[in-house]
Order: C-alpha cells, then sequence, then structure tokens
C-alpha cells in the first residue's frame, strides 16, 4: 500500500481529516456496548492505538486484533449467523481500500449496522487514472466487488476523433467521478442491506473538494432514519 500512497500523493490535510475515529467512538458519555474491537494489521500501529486508549480502560472492555480486517470481518460474520442474538455496529475505514467487497458480503443477513468511510476523492478516484491505465486494478476490483470490464464501463467513455492518420479512439475519464464512485459503491451496499443513505455525508478539504464519502447501511429502518438525521444534520440540511 505505501506503494499505492506514493502514487497517489496523499497529504497531510488528507490524512488528518479521517484520523481520531477511535477516540470519539469511546468519548460518547452514554452506554455503548459490551465489547468494542479495535483492528489494524499493522502492529506498531496497532500498539500505538492501544498505548493511545489506556485512558479509556477503566469503564470500558477494549480488545484489539493485530490483524486483517478482512479476516475479522469473516469471523464476526461467522459468529453472528451462529447466534441471532449478537448485534454489531461496525465501522470501516478502509482508508488505502484494504477491505475486500467479498468481506462486506458476508456480513448480508446478519445483525449489523455498518458505517463506512469510502476514500472516493483521496485514492479511488486517483486510481481511476484519466487515460484509462488502471495500473492497479486488482485493487479497484476487490474493492467494488466488479470486474474490470464493468469498471471501464462506468468509469470511462470513448470516442473516435479525425486525425491527419484517419480516425483515432479517444477513451476519457467520466465527469463528476468521485460523485460516481459513492454512487456505485452505495449500490452495492444496497444489495446486502434492505436499507441505506442513499445520500452519504460528504467531507471535503481546505479547496471544498470531496475526499471521503461516509455512508450507512442496515437492515434495521430505525438505524437509517438516525444516520439520515445525523448525515443532515453534519451538512446542514
Amino acid at each position: 500500500m505505501l506503494e499505492l500512497f506514493k502514487d497517489s500523493c496523499i497529504d497531510n490535510e488528507q490524512l488528518n481529516t479521517y484520523k481520531g475515529a477511535a477516540e470519539r467512538v469511546l468519548s460518547i458519555s452514554q452506554k455503548g456496548f459490551d465489547y468494542y474491537y479495535f483492528v489494524d494489521k499493522d502492529k506498531e500501529s496497532s500498539l500505538k492505538l492501544h498505548e493511545l486508549l489506556a485512558p479509556f480502560e477503566n469503564d470500558k472492555v477494549l480488545v484489539y486484533r493485530n490483524s486483517d480486517a478482512n479476516k475479522q470481518i469473516e469471523m464476526l460474520a461467522e459468529a453472528m449467523k451462529k447466534d441471532n442474538n449478537l448485534a454489531a455496529l461496525v465501522l470501516l475505514d478502509p482508508f488505502g481500500m484494504q477491505v475486500d467487497w467479498k468481506s462486506i458480503e458476508l456480513l448480508k443477513g446478519t445483525r449489523t449496522d455498518l458505517w463506512i468511510l469510502i476514500p472516493t476523492g483521496v485514492i479511488v478516484n486517483r486510481l481511476l487514472d484519466r487515460k484509462g491505465e488502471l495500473t492497479h486494478i486488482e485493487k479497484l476490483t476487490s474493492f467494488f466487488g466488479k470486474d474490470e470490464n464493468f469498471l471501464r464501463d462506468y468509469f470511462y467513455k470513448k470516442r473516435t476523433v479525425e486525425t491527419l492518420f484517419g480516425e483515432t479512439e479517444i477513451v476519457e475519464k467520466v465527469k463528476q467521478p468521485i460523485e460516481k464512485i459513492a454512487k456505485l459503491y452505495i449500490e452495492q451496499l444496497g444489495k446486502i442491506y434492505k436499507h441505506f443513505t442513499d445520500k452519504p455525508l460528504v467531507l471535503c478539504n481546505s479547496r471544498h473538494t470531496p475526499i471521503f464519502h461516509f455512508a450507512c447501511a442496515s437492515n434495521n429502518p430505525t438505524a437509517i432514519k438516525i444516520a439520515k438525521q445525523i448525515i443532515n444534520k453534519k451538512q446542514g440540511v
């Protein structure tokens, strides 16, 4: 993923936009959950998070998993399908697109409310390069759960132009690609969950360019009603 970040020229502002989610969740004063699981594949990052969240361990049960998020989602889905009494709020932050779509599909039919921070403008849009070379196509297909042909047809248009050497076919990226990225991912969520936020929370940088879309999906209509109220409040609707 270091190569991906390097190629995409991620700046500090974009990195800082998504930091601090763990502290914010644990800072909520009202009664929360029986367990809080924090998953990070990088061991050093997991240890740093453990140190950072130590002050919250007095009144909350925190569990740290130095593991791949896809594996942990699989384990969670298996446990919930065996015991219908289990319910979970899943907050996914796949900044580097580490969470595969097939992992999201495993949550189908479970009592999970899913919030996911989709890196629409900060990573995905940059991997969908203007010329359609798609050098990281395997990352794009695993993230969206769509094959290469579908993604090319969805995000690119072809047109023929006349040149001195005859007709030439030009590949052009669609207009407003960031919005289309969010739309496609949310459409995919609709195949897994009965209810979802069709208009996610848009997070922008100082230049007012969208870099993340924060979406919620659930089989519980009340959860989505609340999610939409939160999003509308944040966006000043």
